[in-house]
């Protein structure tokens, strides 16, 4: 049983191909995955392919050019079919900061590329160990040295960094305490993959509790083309902020195509499954929790689909942006909760994959931003509150 939705109307023909694209990559398909850790290639090609990870790319460059809300369209029927969109959604936002804040002759370098699935730009480094979400703490360090970048220093929860080409990489070009504000002195650097790994750069696999492909990387000398830095030295900061609304939303989305995916489980469960002579559904006691985790994704559902819209008429949408997720991961996990409690014991099994979707799910409370900081952002910005940290 498929739980309605108010807003499946949007982007209806993208919604239905997507599904249908999906249907060929079922759960054996990705418990196999789960098991050796391995990434979903076949998949990512096939998004790649119908042109589905470059709709956010203006057709100048070889993209659909479509608005951020048919991006959410795609990203929630991805996870709504029991997929994972987080083996490549980063695909779709990352080449943001290039398209944004690059040279022409970059975008016409790169884009291109991107848009047909020739590169992959799927890693993003920005975290660090020492400094976690205080990014103006971060210490890898660029120095200029002739026509290059040298880089020393690490990164963490990298994902997807060895199944990219390229990354955009934030660094520091100048020191902390060196600028007016501490978020000064940070650039972003394109780094070719393909060309740094085994040179300078090594990459280190860390093994989670969900098939995520995320690592730790470390710099050691690494030489960086100086025309690989995008826009000005020093203004990266600014730079990847603007990127964070998008992601956020997206996230946001996948996030509520999760929660759909418990309810619309839970739900044939409990229509289906009998014990004493009946449907277990008939029960007030197991009802009402699907009940109300319906209510609450269509609830999160408004919040995202309107950040999208402000994001997409160019208006302020930091605050929606936040808030949708994280209304929208809390929905996906108390669905799962709920569709595992709904399964009792085969909750657990793998073969039915609700165990897989739960532990996925749960990353987005942490990542890519966590509740904690959303919360202080609302605080802060929203109500006026003196800042916590």
């Amino acid at each position: 049983m498929r739980s309605p939705s108010a807003f499946t109307g949007d982007y209806p023909e993208i919604r239905e191909a997507v599904a249908q694209l999906c249907a060929d990559f079922p759960g054996d398909y990705w418990r196999a995955l789960d098991q050796e850790r391995a990434y979903p290639t076949e998949f990512v090609q096939a998004l790649t392919e119908a042109g589905y990870l470059s709709v956010l790319i203006p057709e100048q460059y070889g993209g659909a050019g479509l608005p951020l809300g048919a991006a959410c369209a795609i990203l929630e029927e991805i996870q709504r079919a029991g997929c994972n969109g987080g083996a490549c959604h980063a695909q779709m936002y990352t080449m943001g900061t290039l398209l944004r804040h690059g040279s022409e002759q970059q975008k016409q370098r790169y884009l291109p590329a991107i848009a047909s699935g020739e590169l992959r730009l799927q890693a993003f480094g920005v975290t660090e160990p020492g400094s976690g979400t205080d990014t103006t703490r971060i210490r890898t360090r660029a120095e200029r040295d002739g026509d290059h970048y040298v880089i020393n220093g690490s990164k963490v929860w990298i994902s997807r960094t060895e199944h990219s080409d390229l990354m955009v990489l934030l660094v520091r070009t100048a020191p902390r305490d060196a600028g007016a504000k501490p978020s000064d002195g940070m650039s972003v650097l394109l780094v070719d993959l393909r060309e740094a790994v085994g040179q300078g750069l090594t990459i280190k696999p860390i093994r989670t509790m969900m098939n995520h492909a995320t690592t730790e990387l470390f710099f050691d000398d690494l030489r960086v083309p100086a025309e690989n830095l995008v826009g000005e030295e020093g203004r990266g900061f600014r730079y990847i902020l603007d990127g964070m609304n998008a992601e956020r939303i997206l996230i946001a989305a996948e996030c509520i195509g999760d929660a759909r995916y418990f309810v619309d489980r839970a739900s044939s469960y409990a229509g289906d499954r009998e014990v004493f002579g009946r449907p277990i559904g008939e029960n007030q006691g197991v009802q009402f929790p699907i009940a109300r985790a319906h209510v609450q994704t269509e609830a999160a559902a408004a919040i995202v689909q309107e950040a999208a819209r402000r994001f997409d008429a160019g208006d302020d949408c930091g605050a929606q942006a936040n808030m949708s997720k994280l209304l929208a991961s809390e929905a996906a996990w108390a669905a799962g909760d709920t569709c595992i409690q709904t399964y009792g014991g085969f909750g657990f099994a793998e073969e039915y994959d609700i165990e897989r979707k739960f532990r996925e799910t749960r990353l987005y409370q942490v990542a890519p931003i966590s509740t904690n900081l959303i919360l202080s952002y609302v605080a802060t910005h929203e109500l006026g509150l003196p800042r916590s940290y």
